[in-house]
């Protein structure tokens, strides 16, 4: 694209969000792992004044913009997520130079696997890496969701950035979102003959739609509740039903993730978090109300073929459905979500298995 070779490549992966929906931007907890479909970066100071970044998935060539003055409102669709992590870097006062940059990403986009926060995390692994200094992963997990946030415009918690960021291989991202407090909670689901089937439903969502925003303003009228610290017995002091029902849900998840987080690192047999993962959609179906059809069916169709818990994952309205099922029977799970898809005349969903895998980094 350049003419030349990258100075260097580096990456961040997608994640999946084993449980803890929409408690991230409520101070809550979250409980997710790092996948191995990435975002990767070739990169290198530019030979102009001007920064250019292109995208293998998009047409059209390169995208141009000053990263030295770059400011929300001046770089719209793709290329925004790339301009915006330049601009909070500069922000949080690391020196950014203008550079040439061409991404390649296996995340699937709109699937709610954070395929944003992977191009903005691969972005500011790379922008640190060019200016030789060394900035902690929490720190660039920040800036990437402040780029998310203001420049973009996402109303997002920063769940996606930290897992990106602080994925290890076999390894659950446990974060509190209070303090952005990390723990890595074992996760080896092989070895107890277990698979995470990730079922892609193909209906996609998009974060900076009203309905997403819609939740977080619930949650902020609900906030004089303090959800992070209150229990059931605070909810009935909230007058409005819907707000309550929305409060209840975060009062809840953030239980669940806590007992999932305790069942695991004392050394339970991982099926025991299958009623936390279904207590979890029933929660976001009924209380948040963020599942569709699609999602629905797809968790009620794995439950069906076998597995053990179920749940949607990620920001809702569409995406994904995470199913914990026995590796022998994996195959069984898929093809029951499939045939219920089919049956409906929907288009085929895809299948694959979670695998937790390393964050960000320099691939070469």
């Amino acid at each position: 694209m350049f003419g030349r070779l990258p100075e260097r490549v580096w990456f961040a992966p997608g994640r999946v969000n084993l449980i803890g929906e929409h408690t991230d931007y409520n101070d809550g907890f979250v409980l997710p792992f790092a996948l191995p479909h990435r975002a990767v970066g070739a990169a290198a100071p530019a030979t102009g004044g001007r920064s250019r970044v292109r995208s293998v998935q998009e047409p059209g060539g390169a995208v141009e913009f000053s990263a030295a003055s770059v400011v929300p409102g001046q770089v719209p669709g793709w290329a925004a997520y790339v301009a915006g992590t330049c601009w909070a870097f500069r922000e949080a006062g690391y020196p950014v130079g203008e550079v040439e940059l061409e991404l390649d990403s296996d995340v699937p986009v709109g699937a709610g696997l954070s395929s944003s926060a992977a191009v903005e995390c691969a972005v500011g692994v790379a922008l640190a890496g060019l200016a030789g200094i060394d900035v902690d992963p929490t720190t660039l997990a920040r800036i990437a969701r402040r780029a998310e946030n203001e420049f973009v415009g996402a109303p997002t918690g920063g769940m996606d950035q930290m897992a990106s960021m602080h994925g290890r291989a076999g390894r659950l991202v446990f974060l509190d979102t209070r303090d952005d407090t990390v723990e890595l909670v074992p996760f080896d689901l092989p070895a107890h003959g277990l698979e995470l089937l990730v079922v892609d439903t193909r209906a996609p969502h998009a974060h900076a739609s009203g309905e997403y925003g819609a939740r977080r303003a619930d949650c902020e009228a609900a906030a004089a509740a303090a959800l992070r610290d209150a229990g059931p017995d605070d909810l009935p002091r909230i007058a409005d039903e819907r707000i309550r029902r929305r409060a209840r849900h975060i009062v809840t998840e953030n239980d669940r993730v806590v007992e999932t987080v305790r069942l695991l690192t004392g050394g339970a047999d991982p099926r025991a978090i299958g009623p936390l993962l279904d207590a979890s959609h029933a929660s976001m179906r009924d209380d948040f109300e963020i599942t569709v059809p699609h999602v629905d069916v797809a968790v009620e169709a794995a439950r069906a073929g076998g597995a053990t818990g179920a749940r949607m994952t990620g920001g809702g309205f569409g995406g994904c459905v995470i199913a914990l099922v026995e590796a022998d029977a994996a195959a069984a799970v898929a093809a029951s979500v499939r045939e219920a898809y089919a049956q409906r005349g929907w288009t085929e969903p895809v299948v694959f298995t979670g695998t937790p895998s390393d964050g960000a980094g320099r691939l070469a």
